[in-house]
């Protein structure tokens, strides 16, 4: 890519962490957009907002309201599934923490920002093994969201390309990781529980990758010792 300027999609978790580190190791100078959605575990916010600056990057935090019903992220009503709870294989179930269509408006936003910064490329940092019950973080989404671009933007139609960067998206949390461990990923400031409270649950889902990721990786989270 010729044009070096990225919108880093941040969340606050490990893969969105490594990505923008990854990003920034290819010499990407590199924007982050932190999205606020009444997310029960705003958390997490706080976490990308340390991370973007110890990265000394620049960042927008982009406060948005989702309907809320039927998603336990964003519905008070409903309980955070706990990994035990359910069968943690790969299929083609749609978790209850999927939140409708929330990469397609985070892309959105990304595109109507790089495409006004004239920047190059949109990083995000999904990936499919762990979480294959989201339809937005396979792969054949994101290549059919490059197809929006391409056809649907001023950018795209002018063969300016700013193209959608997925380069966790086949890896696994050990793998993403040790990748972060190499790049120097500030590990301990990012968060991945899903409930909202003051330290992570070591219970629900979210939790068990992370810990699974850590286990694997043969590392000590620096962030918490989940022994699940």
């Amino acid at each position: 890519m010729s044009n070096r300027k990225a919108v880093v999609l941040l969340s606050g978790g490990l893969d969105s962490a490594v990505t923008l580190y990854l990003a920034k190791s290819k010499g990407f100078r590199c924007h982050c957009l932190v999205f606020d959605y009444h997310q029960r575990h705003r958390r997490e916010i706080k976490s990308a907002r340390s991370i973007a600056r110890k990265a000394g990057c620049r960042f927008n935090i982009e406060r948005i309201s989702l309907p809320r019903h039927g998603c336990a992220l964003l519905d008070a009503h409903l309980n955070i599934p706990q990994a035990r709870l359910r069968s943690l294989q790969r299929s083609t179930h749609v978790p209850v923490t999927y939140v409708p269509a929330r990469n397609i408006i985070f892309l959105s936003f990304a595109l109507s920002f790089a495409e006004t910064e004239k920047a190059g490329a949109i990083f995000i940092g999904a990936h499919c093994e762990d979480y294959s019950g989201y339809p937005d973080c396979r792969p054949e989404f994101y290549r059919a969201f490059q197809k929006v671009i391409n056809i649907g933007t001023k950018a795209g139609v002018e063969k300016k390309g700013i193209r959608v960067v997925t380069p966790l998206i086949h890896k696994n949390k050990a793998e993403i990781i040790r990748l972060g461990l190499k790049l120097g990923t500030p590990l301990n400031l990012t968060w991945s529980c899903y409930e909202g409270g003051k330290s992570p649950c070591g219970k629900c889902e979210s939790c068990y990758w992370r810990a699974k990721g850590f286990r694997e990786a043969g590392i000590r989270d620096p962030l918490v010792d989940c022994r699940l």
